[in-house]
């Protein structure tokens, strides 16, 4: 049984995408009803029966976003052959991902830089976002140790914390309007901490 005040031709992952883009625009707090009404073209009760709440469609755009554009870098950090290859492509792909929106950016990056003590549950969720995150690429660089990508005594976690910060970086120069060339040449500054193949583990 369809929701009340929803139209018959409402496609509602279509009716995502663009809710996924005002939020990567404006941020979570400046994010208003009337701007996801307008780019969709529905009107409010149609938006709340179709996403129940602001928080809520906030949190689905998310993980719409980290299952599509946003998860592309960290896939192709895992599809790599080796770390150094994984790192490369990792932040090269995530450097096209942050150009997807006119305003620039990641969209967990940039959506909460700021956030009121009333939306703290939006401000932990994405911190979780960004953990994950983390967790992925630190899960790759210990494959890499054992696989002998990386030399004994790597400080993995370090190395992790490292690029995934190197992520955030590269948004929000895009968000300040760097272009694509600067992107790159920051990423070649960051390769250069990458240590060789060692090949050495069994």
């Amino acid at each position: 049984m369809a929701l009340r005040g929803r139209p018959r031709s409402f496609d509602r992952e279509i009716a995502l995408e663009k809710v996924m883009k005002v939020f990567w625009e404006k941020g979570y707090e400046c994010a208003q009803i009337n701007d996801f009404t307008a780019a969709i073209g529905i009107t409010p009760p149609s938006f709340y029966a179709a996403f129940g709440s602001k928080e809520q469609a906030f949190r689905e755009a998310v993980q719409y976003y980290t299952a599509t554009i946003g998860g592309a870098s960290l896939m192709a950090l895992d599809e790599a052959a080796t770390i150094q290859q994984g790192i490369r492509a990792m932040l090269e792909t995530h450097a096209d991902k942050v150009y997807a929106c006119p305003a620039g950016g990641c969209m967990v990056s940039v959506s909460s830089i700021q956030c009121k003590p009333e939306n703290k549950a939006v401000k932990e969720f994405l911190k979780t976002v960004r953990k994950d995150a983390f967790e992925r690429i630190l899960a790759r660089c210990e494959k890499a140790l054992k696989d002998g990508d990386l030399p004994q005594g790597t400080d993995l976690v370090q190395m992790a914390e490292f690029y995934h910060a190197m992520l955030q970086s590269l948004s929000y120069e895009a968000r300040d309007g760097g272009n694509r060339q600067a992107i790159q040449n920051i990423i070649e500054m960051a390769m250069r901490a990458m240590p060789e193949p060692s090949k050495t583990a069994a």
